[in-house]
């Protein structure tokens, strides 16, 4: 210590103080320090989670699952995970946009800039504190490498996995961003948080697909987020109905929580959601071309689906709108050149005007190359009566 003394470096409790000082200044809503042996309970539960296959489509989870389970394997050198939280509560009703069955819904979370680009420059900006305060060694992390965040959240004190599998605050409900500091300082542990959800369901009873097999588990296969987002294929016809007119994310079980009682909206300026951004025309959405989508979502966490995913969603909503005008726009897209959004065009024109589809299948069901695409208009004719 007399060594830190002389050169004016910081160590433990007081290095903790100044950095939990500067991450507030910065913006932080919630800081808490876990030990990097925090969550001994998890990587065996990692591996019973990919075991099912409940992770879809997503190979990173499992390619990457050995250093995901233990920030050790990530960086042996690390001796505290520093948390942070970021609140993103919306001001108003999460939900509202479900009732509008012509617009399409996107989550709050992306209903502005990207909170990759907004979290990684405060994370650097107070991760600088520890290298020239205590002379540590610091790696940030935000969503991007193989960290368990939500787990060591919660043993760092910050909230607790709720039965939703997402992290649940006392002080800031549902809408907590996390991000995460390695470190090679030796900073003082914070108590861990302890499960609040009791007895209550809302978070399981309310999702529209079932995505939860039992609580605290959560099969990506049937999470419309995973869907509408992460997911590169045609989506299975039996989840369709489901999604509604959800045309990024899903804020059902987040929005139901009781503990959102206690949300604030948020003070970030470039998390607070933007109303042209909460529901959106769906027949303006399906006219956006390649050029026309990346302008119109720069910036914001959208613009990773890409356009044809994007329209995809858009098509399974106006599917679902029930709103005979917009068959139209499905008709309008059957010649598309991405077999995703053929696809789903064929079955929102099945859904709105289905005596219509003989029509449009001459020639197009005999020309199609996509197996996936043909099927669709085999199980629209079928169902509207004609034989395929």
């Amino acid at each position: 210590m007399g060594t830190l003394r002389q050169s004016g470096l910081l160590a433990g409790e007081a290095l903790k103080r100044a950095f939990v000082a500067r991450a507030r200044a910065l913006g932080f809503d919630s800081v808490r320090i876990a030990r990097p042996d925090a969550i001994p309970l998890a990587p065996e539960r990692l591996r019973a989670w990919l075991a099912e296959g409940r992770h879809g489509a997503m190979e990173w989870m499992a390619e990457t699952a050995e250093r995901r389970s233990d920030p050790r394997t990530l960086w042996p050198e690390v001796r505290s995970v520093i948390l942070l939280g970021l609140n993103y509560g919306p001001s108003g009703d999460p939900l509202a946009a479900l009732g509008l069955k012509d617009h399409g819904a996107i989550s709050v979370y992306a209903r502005n800039r990207d909170y990759h680009d907004v979290i990684k420059g405060k994370l650097k900006e107070a991760a600088g504190l520890l290298a020239a305060k205590g002379g540590a060694d610091v790696k940030v992390f935000v969503d991007t490498a193989p960290v368990m965040e939500k787990p060591l959240a919660q043993a760092a004190g910050l909230g607790w996995q709720g039965k939703h599998t997402v992290l649940v605050s006392r002080e800031f409900g549902s809408w907590l961003f996390l991000g995460a500091i390695f470190t090679t300082a030796d900073l003082p542990a914070d108590a861990p948080e302890r499960d609040r959800c009791g007895s209550c369901r809302r978070c399981l009873d309310i999702c529209p697909t079932d995505a939860f097999p039992a609580p605290y588990q959560l099969d990506a296969r049937r999470c419309i987020s995973y869907l509408t987002i992460e997911h590169k294929g045609h989506i299975p016809e039996d989840l369709r109905r489901g999604i509604g007119n959800r045309i990024f994310g899903c804020d059902d079980c987040l929005a139901v929580c009781p503990w959102n009682k206690f949300a604030q909206t948020a003070r970030e300026a470039r998390l607070v959601q933007r109303d042209d951004l909460a529901a959106l025309p769906l027949d303006a959405l399906a006219r956006l071309d390649d050029p026309a989508f990346r302008a119109r979502f720069a910036g914001t966490p959208i613009k990773r689906t890409g356009r044809d995913r994007f329209v995809r969603n858009v098509l399974i909503a106006i599917g679902n709108s029930g709103d005979r005008r917009l068959a139209e726009e499905a008709e309008r897209l059957l010649d598309d050149p991405s077999p995703l959004v053929r696809a789903m065009a064929v079955w929102a024109l099945s859904r709105l005007a289905p005596e219509e589809i003989a029509r449009h299948a001459s020639g197009r069901r005999r020309r199609e190359e996509d197996g996936e695409v043909r099927a669709e208009w085999d199980r629209a004719l079928a169902a509207s009566g004609a034989a395929p």
